[in-house]
């Protein structure tokens, strides 16, 4: 009896302990200033640690050159970005956030190099999983 009482103690214990370690990344980490922070990083000083985490599987990449847009999908834009790891862009950094409600919110980001200013409309979506990017369109000016 002795040794059923502590075969089931240690099986709760184990419940409970493997229970709070299920999730690698809480949905509490992916708040709107985390997701925003973690690309403003990625793509001005080559950070990417954590960039697969905050964009959506089904983002949705969208850059303008003149008169063509060209889209890339999430692995795509990984590729690109891991590919500038480290990379510092000579650039400063401004944000706004265009409009905001409980479920999404678009943010501009503004990359403003000596000749010319990169704006990038980020939209964040609160998903079940935390805020994430579910679309980013870029243009130059």
């Amino acid at each position: 009896m002795k040794t059923l009482k502590s075969i089931a103690l240690g099986f709760i214990l184990l419940t409970v302990f493997s229970a709070a370690k299920a999730s690698s990344k809480p949905a509490a980490v992916l708040t709107k200033d985390y997701v925003i922070n973690t690309y403003i990083d990625a793509i001005s000083h080559g950070k990417t640690a954590g960039l697969k985490d905050v964009f959506d599987p089904f983002a949705k990449f969208s850059l303008r050159r003149g008169d063509k847009v060209i889209n890339y999908t999430k692995a795509e834009m990984l590729t690109a970005m891991q590919a500038n790891h480290d990379v510092e862009q000579n650039c400063t950094i401004a944000t706004s956030e265009m409009e905001s409600n409980y479920n999404s919110s678009v943010v501009k980001v503004d990359m403003k190099y000596s000749g010319f200013v990169r704006s990038n409309y980020v939209t964040i979506t609160n998903t079940d999983k935390g805020w994430k990017i579910t679309n980013i369109y870029s243009e130059f000016k």
